[in-house]
C-alpha cells in the first residue's frame, strides 16, 4: 500500500442538467482501493455488517463499508482498532472504509430521537423529540456533547477534537466532521444556532485533522468530509454548504488539509429529499464527492442520485432482512408470512443472486419462524446484493445514456403492488 496516496475523485458521465439536478458517475480513489459511484455503502456499525462475514459482503459486490465511531469508541475502543492496523484490517475487509463522526448516535441515542428522525414528523413536537423534563443522556454546549453510554450508562464527552482523534485511530479512508444533529421539529431559531455551531465545530475538526495527519506519520492518509445540516430550510442549507466550502478553501490556502468531500446529513422529509440535496449540491464544488447519510428505499436512491449524491449508506436492508423482509423486483415482501410456507421458488428468481439460486422462500419462512439465525443471514445477504446491484445498474444506465428509461421501468414495476 502506498501511504502517500490521498483520496481523490474523478467525474465520469453526467445526467442532463436541470435546476437542482447534479447526477453523475465517477470514481473515488482511496488508499484501500477505488469506489465506482454512485455506490451503496453497507453499514457495519460495530465493524461488522450484522449477520454477514466480510467474504459474504464482498460477494454482494459492495465496494466499501461504513462503521460507527460512537459504537467502536465504546467497544472495543479505538486504541484496540488502531493497534490491529485500522478498522479495515480489524474486520478483515481490506477495502475502502468510512466512519461517521459519532454525532448522530450521541444525539439520537442520548436525546431520544431514535428512529423518528427522518422522513416522518406526524404527531411529533419539539418537546416530544427533545424529551423536555426528562433526564436526557446527552447535553450539547459550545465545546461539545456530554452523553451517557448506551451500553452501561457511563459518562463520556465528545468534542470535535475527540471525534477526530477517535476516527484517526479507527483509520478509515473517509471520515466525517463532528456535527450537531437536529430534527425537523426543532424551532427555526434552534436550527440557526445549530448550523452556526456545526460550522465552528467543522473548523476545529479541520485543525485537529491537520495536526493528527502530521503527527501520525506512517499511517494511510485519511479524507475528512464536512457535514451539511440545516433541516428543511433552503437558506440554512445553502449557508451551511457555503460555509464549509469556505473553511475548506481557507485551510488549503494555508497549506493545511481541507475537506476531501461532503456529507449531507440531518432529518429530511421524503417529499423534499431531492430538493434539499439539490440545494446543497448547487453550492458544492463539482470536483468533490458527496455522501448522503441514511437512505435506502429505491425511489429515494433515484431521487438522491439525480440531485447529486455519489454515495449513501443505510441500515434498512440489514434491519429489514433480520426480520424476514426482502426486496424483489416486484416490491418488498416479508417471508415470514403464511403464504410462503409452501412456496418453493427462490426469493426472486428473475433477479437471481446466490440466495435466490440456492434457497427457497419456504425454507427461509421456516428459518424465520423457527428463529434460526440463518434466516436473517440469507435475507440480509439477498437485500444487500439487491441494493448494491440496483445502484450499479443506475450507474450503468447513466454511463449508457438510458437512465430515464431504466428509472421508469424499475420504479413502475417495483411500486406497482406497493401503492
Amino acid at each position: 500500500m502506498d501511504l502517500s496516496v490521498d483520496t481523490t475523485f474523478t467525474i465520469g458521465s453526467e445526467l442532463e442538467k436541470a435546476p437542482g439536478r447534479h447526477g453523475r458517475t465517477g470514481v473515488i480513489h482511496t488508499p484501500h482501493g477505488d469506489i465506482q459511484t454512485p455506490a451503496f455503502i453497507p453499514v457495519g456499525t460495530k465493524a461488522t455488517v450484522k449477520t454477514l462475514t466480510p467474504e459474504q459482503i464482498r460477494s454482494t459486490g459492495a465496494q466499501a463499508v461504513l462503521s460507527n465511531a460512537y459504537h467502536l469508541y465504546l467497544q472495543p475502543g479505538p486504541d484496540i482498532v488502531d493497534e490491529a492496523g485500522g478498522v479495515a484490517a480489524f474486520e478483515n475487509w481490506h477495502g475502502p472504509t468510512y466512519t461517521d463522526s459519532g454525532g448522530f448516535q450521541v444525539m439520537s441515542l442520548g436525546v431520544g430521537f431514535k428512529k423518528v428522525l427522518a422522513m416522518d414528523t406526524k404527531g411529533l413536537t419539539e418537546g416530544d423529540i427533545r424529551a423536555k423534563g426528562k433526564d436526557r443522556m446527552a447535553k450539547v454546549d459550545e465545546e461539545g456533547v456530554d452523553f451517557r453510554s448506551v451500553i452501561d450508562g457511563s459518562k463520556h464527552r465528545f468534542t470535535p477534537e475527540v471525534s477526530m482523534q477517535i476516527q484517526h485511530q479507527l483509520g478509515a479512508d473517509i471520515m466525517f466532521a463532528f456535527d450537531e444533529l437536529t430534527t425537523l421539529v426543532d424551532t427555526r431559531d434552534y436550527q440557526e444556532k445549530s448550523v452556526e455551531r456545526t460550522h465552528r465545530w467543522a473548523k476545529r475538526c479541520l485543525d485537529e485533522h491537520d495536526r493528527l495527519t502530521k503527527e501520525r506519520v506512517g499511517k494511510p492518509l485519511q479524507s475528512l468530509w464536512g457535514v451539511v445540516q440545516g433541516a428543511q430550510y433552503e437558506d440554512l442549507r445553502r449557508q451551511a454548504t457555503r460555509g464549509l466550502v469556505s473553511l475548506s478553501e481557507q485551510a488549503e490556502a494555508e497549506g493545511k488539509r481541507g475537506f476531501g468531500g461532503f456529507g449531507i446529513g440531518g432529518a429530511l422529509e421524503k417529499e423534499n429529499l431531492g430538493t434539499i440535496v439539490g440545494w446543497v449540491c448547487d453550492e458544492l464544488p463539482r470536483e468533490k464527492p458527496r455522501h448522503l447519510l441514511g437512505i435506502s428505499e429505491p425511489d429515494d436512491l433515484f431521487t438522491a442520485i439525480e440531485a447529486g449524491a455519489d454515495t449513501f449508506d443505510c441500515v434498512a436492508p440489514t434491519r429489514l432482512g433480520r426480520r424476514g423482509g426482502v426486496y424483489t423486483l416486484d416490491g418488498r415482501v416479508n417471508l415470514t408470512a403464511a403464504r410462503f410456507k409452501r412456496d418453493f421458488k427462490g426469493v426472486d428468481e428473475e433477479f437471481g443472486g446466490y440466495v435466490s439460486e440456492n434457497y427457497s422462500r419456504a425454507y427461509i419462512n421456516h428459518l424465520m419462524r423457527a428463529k434460526e439465525f440463518l434466516g436473517g443471514t440469507l435475507c440480509t445477504l439477498h437485500n444487500v446484493t439487491f441494493m448494491v446491484a440496483l445502484v450499479d445498474n443506475i450507474r450503468k444506465a447513466i454511463d449508457g445514456g438510458y437512465y430515464e428509461e431504466y428509472k421508469t421501468e424499475f420504479l413502475g414495476r417495483y411500486y406497482a403492488n406497493n401503492k
